[in-house]
């Protein structure tokens, strides 16, 4: 009943479902696409982008902020990939080089903003980490005006995106602008990063949109399914770790929802059919036994 009463446990489980879901919808396209580490990269980069933002402004208008950290994690997507194919390095030196650059450009920007003698700036610093209890009503809104472009432009285009991210040589064969498609999912993820950093922050935001793509991985092959369990996966963690938070003293929430999705990551590894280990050891040892004549 807390849940409905409490504004302030209310919004930040809302809030925390909210990005739960779609990051973990979203992250399925990295995933299959094995690009985890570009959302990795991304998160971080988005950092100077915050604190541009705030420069710029002078307001901590959720909205601005996020809108900044989506402009730079773009940047910083769109220069990664045009190390790759104008140049010999390759992608883990170049995500490498993007995240270390961006992150330090940030950490720099963040600490010129702590000296500024205005007020306003207190709590900016919290988007390394992650602030699931300032949430307020206007921070959902922000994440559905982000969030809900981005899920609409993959319902919009599903099978092109469908085939690009399992066969991308085919996509070509027949014809499709791949590169034009792999800028939308670029940008999608990057949606998907910014909404969730007040929550968990830049330094956690990679967890919540790999693991409950990896935990759905486990129970099907189909791509529709998958994304529909990642997104219950993200939500359902979240909405785990926002009441463990709620329950304990000085309990971070970003932090506890990731445990909770690592929790349900590695139960899907163990136990999910067909790829769980825990599935393919009994399965190795019903053979044997078959085998054996037992």
């Amino acid at each position: 009943m807390e849940l409905f009463t409490d504004y302030t446990l209310r919004n930040v489980t809302l809030g925390s479902m909210l990005l739960g879901a779609i990051s973990g919808l979203l992250g399925c396209f990295a995933v299959l696409r094995r690009q985890a580490l570009l959302g990795d990269a991304m998160s971080h980069a988005a950092l100077p982008g915050i604190a541009l933002a705030f420069l710029l402004t002078g307001q901590r208008d959720p909205f601005t902020l996020l809108l900044g950290a989506a402009i730079a994690a773009l940047v910083a997507a769109l220069w990664l990939l045009a190390i790759v194919r104008t140049s010999r390095i390759k992608d883990d030196a170049a995500l490498a080089l993007i995240l270390a650059v961006f992150f330090g450009f940030g950490l720099v920007l963040l600490s010129y903003v702590q000296r500024q003698p205005t007020a306003a700036q207190a709590g900016l610093k919290s988007f390394l980490f992650g602030q699931a209890a300032a949430l307020v009503e206007r921070d959902l809104w922000a994440m559905l005006a982000i969030g809900g472009p981005a899920l609409a432009l993959i319902a919009i285009f599903w099978p092109q995106v469908k085939l690009i991210s399992f066969d991308p040589d085919v996509a070509r064969s027949l014809g499709l602008p791949v590169r034009r498609f792999e800028v939308l999912l670029t940008g999608v993820l990057v949606a998907a990063i910014v909404i969730g950093l007040q929550t968990v922050g830049v330094v956690l935001m990679s967890a919540m949109l790999i693991a409950p793509a990896v935990a759905a991985r486990q129970w099907t092959n189909r791509l529709e399914t998958m994304v529909l369990l990642a997104a219950g996966f993200g939500a359902l963690a979240a909405f785990i770790g926002a009441w463990i938070s709620a329950q304990g003293e000085r309990l971070a929430t970003g932090p506890v929802i990731v445990l909770a999705m690592s929790a349900l990551t590695a139960i899907s590894l163990l136990i999910a059919p067909e790829r769980g280990l825990l599935w393919r050891r009994w399965r190795l040892m019903r053979q044997w036994q078959i085998g054996n004549g037992e």
